[in-house]
């Protein structure tokens, strides 16, 4: 297949590139910068600077996972703007070039986050149902689903993957967690009773691989592990494959000071299954908490 990428350059995205790379695909990825394409995703795969270097190209397949990291700093109205351009602006943008096409691709994979729900509280929330509650990072989410859900009327099979924090080793989210974790200074956020999604990047690049090729997938899939885990439990699973204690919570209090708004994402959480990505047959490798930090870690 022929696949072009946004995001190519992030974690998931280089993944992908090396898994697809090996499967034989022909690979494009849109980059701000894209003479460092090759460097982080392969010596095989294109950088393009614009959409519009591709000209009247046939496309196999789009995988949008471009974006700005979200809890990186405060959310300031500047970077609320930023965040929303590199997500929903660029879906517009992508899905108006591919209107011009005499041909678009057969499919749209593009991203969303399990932020969608908002915070759920003990609720056990389902693909298929509303949000729990409404927020920043949820509307954020909405938002860029529904850009991505426009290229229908194209004739275009859309999926949209509601990612959880992602685990690899040393980078994204557990990059921020280990530094305190390996000194025995980590510990539970807030009550530690939130629900806290989560899925090992290998099943990520899996379950991407896997909706691509599935042709009956369409709309809205949970990427995130079926064992689901509160983030007392997480942070005691944590520190017991690093050997360390995880004594030093932090308060809820101290987090608001710190992140303001963005402080909600971390103590409210979603209680989520990944139903329809196994109702379809999608098998984890990773299925449980402390195999996946094992794997990685161990």
């Amino acid at each position: 297949m022929r696949i072009l990428l946004t995001g190519g350059t992030g974690l998931i995205g280089q993944a992908l590139c090396q898994l697809w790379l090996k499967q034989g695909h022909e690979l494009i990825v849109y980059s701000r910068r894209p003479q460092q394409v090759a460097r982080l995703c392969g010596s095989g795969v294109r950088g393009v600077a614009t959409l519009e270097e591709l000209g009247g190209i046939r496309l196999d397949a789009i995988i949008n996972l471009a974006g700005a990291p979200i809890a990186d700093r405060r959310w300031t109205s500047k970077r609320k703007a930023e965040l929303r351009a590199s997500r929903i602006h660029l879906t517009d943008r992508l899905v108006r070039w591919m209107g011009t096409l005499s041909q678009p691709p057969a499919t749209l994979v593009s991203g969303s986050a399990t932020g969608w729900y908002g915070d759920g509280g003990e609720q056990l929330l389902h693909e298929d149902g509303p949000p729990a509650s409404r927020d920043f990072a949820s509307q954020l989410c909405m938002d860029w689903e529904q850009s991505a859900l426009r290229a229908e009327a194209l004739g275009v099979r859309v999926v949209l993957v509601r990612t959880a924090p992602v685990l690899a080793d040393g980078k994204g989210f557990l990059a921020r967690l280990l530094p305190l974790f390996r000194l025995g200074l980590g510990g539970r956020i807030g009550s530690g009773q939130q629900w806290m999604p989560w899925i090992h990047l290998q099943d990520e690049v899996a379950a991407i691989d896997f909706l691509l090729r599935h042709s009956d997938a369409r709309g809205a899939y949970n990427a995130c592990a079926p064992g689901a885990v509160r983030n007392i439990e997480f942070t005691r699973c944590l520190a017991r494959v690093l050997h360390r204690p995880a004594l030093l919570p932090l308060p809820a209090f101290a987090l608001q000071a710190m992140l303001g708004e963005l402080s909600g994402m971390l103590l409210g959480g979603q209680h989520l299954q990944p139903e329809r990505l196994q109702a379809l047959g999608f098998e984890f490798r990773h299925a449980m908490l402390e195999e996946a930090l094992m794997d990685l870690l161990g």
